[in-house]
């Protein structure tokens, strides 16, 4: 028998970081994830016995667990050290039950961050492997197994081969629909706004809104209407009601859960919830830095917590006083109160030692991996920080029996924003003449503007996770592989980063909702989360969740094997005939988006790119630009006439070439805004009149 203990993690690369710090008395494998699992060529689950999951080593595995073993047998004591959520808890749960070890050994430990004082606190807190957690883990598996296979051969007799169905995915999509269907049912309302340039003596001119008519609210629903109150005001004496000045108190957000990281490195970064996921995961198995070796760089990436240790708290807090001065400490540490459904098992994302700013190791990161941990470290450093302070001022002006009102918000101490900006506000830029009361004014210009009221926006990513969370729908580790999969099943598409549902999306939608409106009901899902939360707290056991879901569920989906028709879903034809056979051509969706193929498949088989013109020539060489879509489905733009010319670009060009550099000018989205720009990264050219 060997010394040294055996220590299994999932990932190859956190066993790396691990082998480096913890010495030769301990060996360092990987899992690679999952060993065991339900079979993919079967459903997997009993449901006669109670909905025994069968379980199988997964395909590939065999050799690797052949040496797990032969490691164990040698090792002194085995600590199974996967991730520490459910996930990681069931993938322990297989470990030990693969390498025969004792149900009530201490083998478990649980690493929050990848740093060597953390592991060896870790290692000295041993525990038996949790069954509640292992078992809500199962209950999520079973039931997402048994909703997969009832429903995707389903949809495949009913509609088309290919398809699939799931709790999370099914749901997610019927929400982006029904932000469709109330697009297109919303009908505009036309409204005016009355501003009013007004000034007292030789005091600079400030701008004033119309909100009321005899102390009571009022909406300009019309032109004649805006004409007619302008009349009455341009005859009106204007005159101060009244000044109110306060100091206004922002306090910062909360440090970064796995839902809201993903939502900022969408807004701030343009990062997918894929890409900020895979960026996150290695910053926190750990990375080559300098003299202090390889150490992870942040805590665990999925959480949905906001607690933050005291240990963290402190270190925090003396890196504030230190570097932005006593003023930027709150007078009482922040606490933040996480969401009522939140597991709180471990902290909220923060970086592993504050005091390894983004600059300090910006030489050791790629450019994605500084950029993200960049937010992080910002984010979690300014929640621990003061409130920004702002003086407000609010002036009523009467105009006869109008009603004006002037605002005014100035930073008075930046606080946290000195670290980390977390809103699109700025500062209103319209400062206010302290006045007296009865002061009169003098009235610069008088201007209405017209509006429409706007429909919602459809989902962006960030938009989409933000809504997913605050119903309860699935679990933020769960957020990036649905939108995943709802992408690659063309049940929606991405334009211009938002979500827009396709034909297939619909019909998928309509049918679920019509046979199985369980599964499609937001409350319901959010119910079955609480439930799995239930049974992680040891408070239901998780086959009767199961059982309760099934025994409904089983019934409607035989009603609808028989009753439902088959919905057929045809082709669009492209309106011209086939090169090679002239048979009609149609237009086609496949894995990576719609392409055109001859009507004789499979005696013919030609088939052609589909690439939507965007009506701006090459910069290049003038030929169309076409949208493209990657393997991965991201859209993207290039020159029709490719080969020959080799024009890319991740952003819609104009059309136009760079002034300074001769490079392409393309659209940028920059906070919500569409920013024109040149394409080269070393040129900083921007058109700001075009912008």
């Amino acid at each position: 028998m060997s010394d040294a203990t055996l220590v299994i993690v999932e990932s190859a690369a956190k066993a790396k970081t691990l082998s480096k710090f913890l010495g030769k008395n301990y060996k360092v494998k990987a899992s690679v994830g999952h060993v065991r699992d339900l079979p993919k060529s079967k459903m997997g689950i009993d449901v006669d016995n109670n909905y025994e999951p069968q379980y199988i080593t997964i395909r590939g595995k065999g050799d690797l667990l052949k040496e797990l073993r032969a490691e164990a047998k040698k090792a002194r004591a085995v600590l199974l050290a996967t991730d520490p959520d459910r996930e990681g808890e069931a993938i322990a749960w297989h470990l030990q039950h693969l390498m025969n070890i004792p149900e009530d050994a201490r083998c478990r430990v649980e690493f929050h961050e990848i740093t060597k004082e953390a592991v060896t606190m870790a290692i000295k807190k041993s525990r038996t492997v949790d069954r509640d957690r292992v078992d809500a883990q199962q209950a999520r598996r079973v039931l997402d197994r048994l909703v997969g296979y009832k429903l995707s051969p389903l949809l495949w007799a009913k509609v088309k081969k290919g398809l699939s169905a799931g709790r999370v995915q099914s749901v997610t999509v019927k929400i982006i629909c029904d932000r469709e269907r109330e697009i297109n049912a919303f009908v505009p309302v036309e409204y005016w706004t009355i501003e009013a340039m007004l000034a007292e003596g030789r005091k600079s001119a400030f701008k004033a809104r119309l909100v009321g008519y005899k102390k009571e609210k009022i909406e300009v629903g019309s032109e004649a209407e805006k004409k007619r109150i302008m009349s009455e005001l341009e005859k009106a004496k204007f005159v101060v009601a009244g000044l109110e000045k306060k100091e206004k108190r922002r306090k910062p957000s909360p440090p970064f859960i796995t839902s809201t990281l993903q939502q900022e490195g969408s807004r701030k970064l343009n990062f997918f919830a894929k890409r900020t996921m895979k960026v996150a995961q290695e910053l926190y198995e750990g990375l080559e830095i300098g003299g202090e070796g390889t150490i992870g760089l942040i805590s665990y990436l999925r959480t949905d917590s906001t607690r933050v240790s005291k240990i963290a708290q402190d270190e925090t807090l003396d890196y504030i006083g230190r570097f932005y001065g006593q003023e930027y400490i709150p007078p009482v540490p922040n606490e933040y109160k996480s969401r009522k459904s939140a597991q709180d098992a471990h902290e909220a994302i923060r970086p592993t030692s504050v005091w390894r700013s983004p600059d300090s190791l910006k030489a050791y990161l790629s450019r994605d991996q500084y950029r993200l941990y960049k937010l992080i470290w910002e984010r979690f450093v300014a929640s621990q920080m003061a409130s920004a302070v702002y003086d407000q001022m609010t002036m009523d002006i009467a105009a006869g029996a109008y009603d004006f009102r002037a605002s005014s918000s100035q930073l008075k101490f930046p606080g946290y924003k000195k670290v980390y900006d977390d809103s699109d506000e700025e500062q209103d830029k319209n400062p206010l003449p302290e006045l007296k009361k009865g002061t009169g004014l003098q009235v610069k210009s008088l201007e209405g503007e017209q509006h429409f009221t706007q429909p919602p926006p459809r989902f962006t990513e960030a938009s989409l996770v933000r809504f997913l969370e605050e119903k309860n729908i699935g679990r933020p580790s769960t957020y990036a592989p649905t939108i995943d999969t709802i992408l690659k099943r063309n049940y929606v598409e991405r334009r211009n980063r938002q979500f827009v549902p396709t034909e297939l999306g619909f019909i998928v939608v309509d049918m679920l909702k019509d046979n199985f409106s369980n599964i499609l009901d937001i409350d319901f899902t959010a119910h079955m989360e609480e439930e799995l939360d239930q049974v992680e707290e040891g408070a239901m056991a998780w086959k009767k969740v199961v059982g309760e879901f099934y025994g409904p569920f089983a019934v409607e989906v035989e009603k609808a094997s028989v009753g439902l028709e088959k919905i057929e879903i045809k082709d669009e034809e492209a309106g011209r005939p086939c090169p090679k056979c002239e048979q009609p051509l149609l237009i086609k969706n496949g894995r990576f988006g719609k392409f055109i193929a001859c009507s004789g498949f499979p005696t013919c088989r030609y088939t052609e790119s589909m690439n939507m013109e965007t009506g701006v020539p090459c910069p290049r060489c003038g030929s169309p630009v076409v949208q493209l879509k990657s393997r991965k489905g991201r859209m993207y733009f290039g020159c029709k006439s490719y080969p020959e010319c080799e024009f890319r670009s991740w952003n819609r060009p104009t059309g136009k070439k760079c002034p300074v550099c001769g490079d392409a000018m393309v659209e940028k989205t920059s906070k919500g805004q569409i920013v024109i720009s040149c394409q080269n990264s070393q040129c900083k050219y921007k058109d700001e009149e075009n912008a």
